[in-house]
């Protein structure tokens, strides 16, 4: 009846024993050079602003680097602007300070401000190195998906770069999501992520080598921040798993 549809199908196990499963086939992609814009949200990075340039390789026709700060109590903003003040090279540059707060509203800003096809985000703390990007950038570029994301958890992890109780949330998360998305994600919290500005509907993982932070501290309040999370999937739960279904 309606309420076993409703409720006992979408359980993970059961819903392999259902009768409708949904496919979506896409037409394959070529390759094509494209234009690159990578995100940089930064709140207390002081010491790892320093360089970071150097470190981001040019990729397709033309990349541009989008700094923006948050609120940052270290001299951040000043690292910043000695950093592009220094910088002699083919990327094109630009610093904005957010008004509003967190990593979200100032990924928002940089993507409003970019001018380019791809929108990359890239941590100011450099836990994943820029020299990944490049993989991110073949595998938009290839119709390997449509939201490229990083994936932590495959590679070792350095001493002291994630906590346990990160670990565990992460391995957690990413085990709902992939059950509510319907296709495997192994991190559904790595900070590095590439899409188009179009919209998108397909999600790939790229393995990467993630590090110990060299300078400050970490910006993520496990507790606060895993009880937002935790609500995000109880409302994704409720409109894309528990719907209400028609007899």
């Amino acid at each position: 009846g309606r309420g076993i549809n409703r409720f006992l199908a979408p359980l993970p196990i059961l819903h392999r024993f259902c009768l409708v499963n949904d496919a979506v086939f896409q037409k394959t992609v070529h390759f094509k050079p494209l234009s690159v814009s990578v995100v940089v949200p930064a709140r207390n990075e002081a010491g790892n602003i320093q360089g970071i340039l150097k470190k981001i390789p040019p990729m397709g026709v033309k990349t541009e680097v989008i700094f923006v700060e948050g609120h940052s109590r270290d001299q951040t903003v000043a690292a910043i602007k000695q950093e592009i003040k220094n910088y002699r090279g083919p990327l094109r540059l630009s610093f904005y300070r957010q008004k509003g707060k967190g990593k979200a509203d100032a990924v928002r800003l940089g993507f409003t401000k970019a001018k380019n096809e791809l929108l990359m985000v890239l941590d100011a703390d450099l836990s994943v190195a820029p020299a990944e990007l490049p993989k991110f950038y073949q595998a938009i570029a290839n119709g390997r998906g449509e939201l490229i994301m990083g994936s932590r958890l495959v590679y070792p992890l350095e001493k002291g770069a994630m906590r346990f109780l990160n670990v565990l949330g992460n391995k957690f998360f990413s085990w709902v999501f992939s059950y509510l998305l319907g296709q495997p994600i192994k991190d559904t919290l790595c900070g590095t992520k590439v899409l188009r500005r179009r919209d998108y509907q397909k999600i790939a993982e790229i393995p990467i080598r993630y590090r110990e932070r060299a300078y400050g501290q970490t910006n993520i309040s496990r507790f606060r921040h895993g009880w937002l999370l935790l609500k995000m999937t109880l409302l994704a739960a409720k409109k894309i798993k528990f719907v209400n279904l028609q007899a």
